[in-house]
């Protein structure tokens, strides 16, 4: 290629570039101008008790928009990437306020307030408007003059703490309502109904205190006692854009061993088995598929939080043990195969497995490929 020739593709490539930046601003700026649009749709909604997320509008926006691009030859997958993007941010920019539900409450007291989940309910109660106050472990001289107006105590402290920290409730107004936070249910909730006598509810919200808001959460509810007078609360983090699930506590406390116990202790096993055997983590990342080091980044993880934390939701229930003695069986069983050199069991035993999950396994497939694209996108698996 010439020198001319050079030059003349530097100058397309530079327009073609200016007019790409051209676009960029111009997007830049249509978005600011949606930004504020969804600011007052936050506005209106904080005023009427509107939820946040309504998942039917953004069905209808998403299917729509997609329809949209398609008549203009540009890809559906793209728009509905950008748009889930927009539309997150969006939501964040309308929950600076939301409405009281319940204005006649006279004070919301969240035990362990101060502590990571705790300030996210701290921060949704006060922006709808309630009186807050927050009582930590060396505020238990001021607790009953804090309890003597409470209309809901929230208990948010560890679970090794919960049981013994209800205990202490049992002088709370009648018509107050109890309720707590903690990833356990049966214990707790048994332990709120024996010491107080008024509304009971048993609260776990499927997130952590990295969420900045309950918008398309899922917050697992506990039947207690009394639901008509924590109907209120139910409709409140409706407002802010939980999805609430109702269940037992026995029901709940069942799933969470495969959910929660099962699953942190095999990753706990798998740390400790990479720990012992003292690979190159550097060199595995290197070399590792992104579904590789996304799993790889999910065992890491486990270990830069609390093994106090991860200890109680373990030992919690001796009924855990069982679920995971039979886990312990079942991979022995697995290895007796490899032992065997036995491919045809395996196999067999695959597509059993594979039949059991049935539809679901296609759909993982699909989601986890997702995942991995925007993950990728973000870096978030390269080293």
């Amino acid at each position: 290629m010439s020198q001319h020739d050079q030059e003349q593709f530097a100058q397309q490539l530079s327009e073609l570039r200016h007019g790409i930046d051209e676009l960029d601003t111009q997007l830049i700026d249509i978005l600011a101008k949606r930004a504020e649009l969804t600011s007052k749709v936050g506005e209106v909604k904080a005023k009427t008790g509107m939820p946040i997320y309504v998942p039917e509008r953004e069905a209808q926006m998403l299917e729509a928009r997609q329809e949209q691009a398609a008549e203009r030859g540009v890809s559906g997958s793209l728009i509905e990437d950008l748009m889930r993007r927009i539309m997150r941010e969006s939501y964040h920019t309308q929950n600076n306020r939301y409405r009281c539900i319940n204005p006649g409450i006279k004070r919301v007291v969240v035990i362990g307030g101060a502590g990571a989940l705790g300030k996210v309910f701290v921060g949704l109660f006060e922006r709808s408007g309630y009186n807050v106050e927050i009582l930590e472990k060396d505020d238990w001289s001021r607790a009953d003059s804090l309890f003597a107006e409470a209309s809901l105590v929230l208990v948010s402290v560890p679970i090794n703490l919960t049981v013994d920290v209800v205990a202490k409730l049992n002088r709370l107004p009648e018509d107050c309502i109890l309720a707590d936070i903690t990833s356990i249910k049966h214990k707790p909730l048994d332990a709120m109904l024996q010491a107080h006598k008024g509304p009971v509810v048993g609260l776990h919200p499927m997130f952590g205190p990295d969420a900045p808001g309950m918008i398309k959460q899922v917050v697992v509810v506990c039947h207690g006692r009394g639901k008509s007078q924590y109907s209120w609360l139910m409709g409140q983090m409706q407002t802010w854009g939980a999805t609430l699930f109702e269940v037992t506590a026995q029901e709940h406390d069942k799933a969470m061993a495969f959910i929660q116990v099962m699953r942190h202790f095999n990753t706990f096993v798998y740390g400790a088995h990479l720990a012992g055997e003292n690979p190159n983590l550097n060199l595995l990342t290197q070399l590792s598929s992104p579904i590789y080091r996304l799993e790889l980044a999910m065992v890491g993880r486990l270990f830069a939080q609390s093994g106090q934390l991860y200890a109680d939701i373990i030992f919690n229930n001796p009924e855990n043990f069982l679920l995971l003695k039979r886990f312990h069986q079942r991979f022995g069983e697995a290895l007796s195969i490899l032992d065997k050199g036995d491919k045809a069991e395996f196999i067999r035993q695959f597509n059993e497995i594979g039949e059991w999950f049935g539809d679901y396994a296609k759909t993982c497939l699909i989601d986890s490929k997702r995942l991995l694209l925007k993950a990728d996108d973000d870096q978030m698996l390269r080293t």
